[in-house]
């Protein structure tokens, strides 16, 4: 029997990459209106290379952008860019369709809740908090918590301890088959795979299930369950 679910943030709750790309594409328009003498597309080019070299996580992108054009940071064109980016992000950091409905309904069911993340704590605490989400969860497993990212086995065994539930009581949701669905599934996990978050274009999710709306997660469940009420120990 099922009786908890482990939750992807990025991609999976939250359209990260969706609001990323908007607020950066806020940033750039107001560095250049500030002064940043450069293309949209040469901007947009140099913080895709500091990105991938620093990780999508790094926070002095614009710092280090300014750095390497001017020598120095341009505190005009840094202040202009970060408030562009923190408005549009702000606009932009939604849940993806049918995810609230979706929660409420498996705590009504008695599941338990958690969430495992490779995003640094204080990034992932920052987007549950502005969602509302961070008195929904039992628990949140970042990378701090650990030291160790997905696949490894770590944190899905920190989220399953601190929820109390063994691996085969677990079904774990996630956009990212090498991380999400593997990582999961090598312990014993149930794994979901989050078509709608999809960003790789992945053919083989190596998940026990697919979905295209969040909300399909309940029909697994009561499949899973046989549609009896999980109730807590």
């Amino acid at each position: 029997m099922i009786k908890a679910v482990i939750f992807d943030l990025d991609n999976t709750l939250v359209d990260f990459m969706g609001m990323k790309r908007r607020a950066i594409d806020a940033a750039i328009s107001a560095m250049i209106d500030a002064g940043l003498n450069l293309s949209p597309e040469e901007v947009r080019g140099r913080i895709d290379s500091i990105y991938s070299a620093r990780g999508i996580e790094f926070q002095n992108v614009f710092d280090e952008l300014l750095y390497d054009v001017f020598n120095k940071v341009d505190y005009k064109i840094l202040s202009a860019g970060i408030i562009s980016y923190r408005r549009a992000r702000e606009a932009a950091l939604v849940p993806y369709p049918h995810v609230y409905m979706t929660l409420m309904e498996l705590l009504k069911r008695g599941l338990r809740l958690a969430v495992v993340s490779d995003a640094p704590a204080r990034e992932a605490w920052l987007r549950l908090s502005y969602l509302n989400f961070h008195h929904i969860f039992h628990t949140v497993v970042t990378f701090e918590d650990t030291g160790q990212r997905k696949p490894n086995p770590g944190p899905f065994r920190k989220a399953l301890d601190l929820l109390n539930v063994r691996p085969e009581e677990a079904l774990m949701i996630g956009d990212w088959a090498e991380r999400d669905m593997i990582g999961a599934s090598n312990i014993g996990m149930k794994t979901v795979f989050a078509r709608y978050g999809d960003t790789f274009g992945t053919v083989e999710t190596h998940a026990d299930y697919e979905i295209g709306d969040v909300k399909e997660l309940l029909s697994i469940l009561e499949k899973e369950n046989a549609g009896a009420l999980v109730s807590h120990d």
